[in-house]
Parts: structure tokens; C-alpha cells; sequence
């Protein structure tokens, strides 16, 4: 099951040999499986958006519409998060690898908890786009490494939270109670309609797992928005970029997958010795 901002699509594979059996598009994933013809299936999982953010309260129900990743009211509250650890971007990069950019979880939460405080007091629970549906799906709130790598409060180095950098939004809340279980890539989140749920993935993590992208592989992302281009590299250890430019992020497989988003893929005269300067200060 693949969701964005605008839809949801639905394939159905044959576990053997990958043959395509049903696909389904709508508007929802029950309008998505219902195009589909409602099929019988073995298992299930989710990929949506790197990024964003869900809050649910105590029922499990949103407070607030989803803040899409691609919603940029949240740069000012990425930029005041960056300045919040001694050492800016290269701090963040060494704590959760990627520095708080507008997608990112974490400036979703700070912009929520500014802006709407009658609403961010009901948060008892929050996660990325997918988390929600698998929520749905398998009655629990869980996650994968992949996703979680992108919020700006999981590390996919230590493979924990860091809940001292959400108390930054907040320090008056129990974050361990509220953030999502990160699964493995085998482990099951529950089951739905007797199939098994696994734990989905971030949209980028997702594309380079159905490539088959193997470590040293480029994966290039294309997005109908400016900044929505990304272009990947599945590794097998993590990186640091202390400019921040570089997003450290975990990919499907228990791999890395350092991810950087551009606006094309041209290189205009003298970027080639700008990047060269910069590729001085990555790790």
C-alpha cells in the first residue's frame, strides 16, 4: 500500500515470483482495496511519506488534519530547533542525522504546539502518515527504522529515540508513552483481515527496497515539486554531513540510506567547486 498527500494506490503481488495480481487506486485505502476487488492476502504493509507528522489523542483519533511534509509554514520552526543544540547542524547530524528541515516530524510538532495549543493538549500519541494506517490496520503504534530515521528524534546510529530533543518542544510531556515501537524489517505489527502487517517504510526507503538497490547503488527520486527530487545511496554504514545538507537516514533492510534533496539535477557553472568544498566538510 502506497499513500500520499493526494491518493492511495494498492498492489498485490504474488510472494513467489512478484507477478502483479490486483492493483486499486482511490482517494482512501478502502476505496484503494475496494478498486483493487478486495482481494485475499497474505500479508501487508504500508509505505507513505518521509516526514510529516500524525497526532492522535488518547482514542486514537487526529487532533488536526496531517501536517504534510511538503507544508513549508514549518521552516521557521525548523530553523529555531537547529539553533537549540550548541554546534547547529552538525549536531543534529551527529545526533539523529539529519538537521531539522520544514519536512522534517519534529518541526511539525513545534510548529503544532506554537500554533495550536487547544489541539497539541489533547496529543497523546504521535507517528508519520504510514504509522496512522498501520495503526488502523494492526491496533498498535509502530514503526520502522526507515521512517522513524526521518523525524529529527530517532537515531538511526544508536537505533533509539532521543527523547532529550523532543523535550525541546516540550518538556512537560511523557514522550516514551507517546512515540511508536520501531520494528525490524521482519517483525509483525499485528494482523488485518488474517494477513500478516508488517511495520512499512518511508516512500524513499520503499522505492530503493522494490529496486533492489544493493549498497553503492544511486536512487533517483523525481517529485512533481520543487525540492521533492531526491537522490539516494544505499550503504552499509552511517554517514555524517555536519552542513546538514545530507539527511543520514535508514532504509528497509537494517542498511543506511544517506538522502539528499535537490531542485534539479543541474549543475550550473562553478557548482562542481562548491561541492567539492562542501564534500570537505562531510564525513
Amino acid at each position: 500500500v502506497d499513500i500520499s498527500s493526494r491518493s492511495t494506490t494498492v498492489e498485490v503481488r504474488d510472494a513467489d515470483d512478484g507477478e502483479l495480481v490486483a492493483s486499486g487506486h482511490g482517494p482512501s485505502f478502502d476505496d484503494a482495496v475496494a478498486d483493487a476487488g478486495s482481494p485475499e492476502v497474505a500479508g501487508v504493509s504500508v509505505s507513505g511519506p518521509v516526514g510529516g507528522c500524525v497526532a492522535l489523542d488518547a482514542e486514537g483519533r487526529p487532533v488536526a488534519p496531517d501536517l504534510a511534509w511538503s507544508d513549508d509554514a514549518t521552516a521557521a520552526d525548523a530553523g529555531w530547533l537547529t539553533g537549540q543544540l550548541p554546534g547547529g547542524p552538525a549536531a543534529w547530524a551527529q545526533a539523529v542525522g539529519p538537521a531539522p528541515a520544514a519536512w522534517s516530524t519534529i518541526a511539525k510538532l513545534s510548529w503544532l504546539h506554537r500554533s495550536h495549543a487547544d489541539d497539541w493538549s489533547r496529543v497523546a500519541r504521535i507517528g508519520v502518515p504510514h504509522d496512522l494506517l498501520t495503526f488502523r490496520l494492526a491496533g498498535g503504534l509502530v514503526s520502522d527504522r526507515g521512517a522513524a530515521s526521518g523525524t529529527g528524534y530517532w537515531s538511526p546510529v544508536a537505533e533509539r529515540y532521543r527523547f532529550d530533543l523532543l523535550s525541546i518542544v516540550d518538556g512537560e510531556l511523557d514522550w516514551p508513552a507517546m512515540v511508536p515501537a520501531v520494528h525490524g524489517p521482519i517483525d509483525a505489527a499485528g494482523r488485518w483481515r488474517g494477513a500478516v502487517v508488517g511495520p512499512g517504510t518511508g516512500d524513499l526507503m520503499a522505492v530503493a527496497l522494490a529496486l533492489g538497490a544493493a549498497p553503492g547503488d544511486v536512487v533517483v527520486r523525481f517529485g512533481p515539486d520543487a525540492g521533492s527530487t531526491t537522490v539516494s545511496v544505499v550503504a552499509d554504514a552511517p554517514t555524517t554531513d555536519r552542513t546538514g545538507r545530507v539527511a543520514s537516514l535508514a532504509d528497509a533492510t537494517g542498511r543506511f540510506l544517506p538522502t539528499v534533496r535537490i531542485d534539479s539535477l543541474d549543475l550550473g557553472p562553478g557548482d562542481d567547486e562548491q561541492d567539492d568544498e562542501q564534500d570537505d566538510e562531510q564525513d
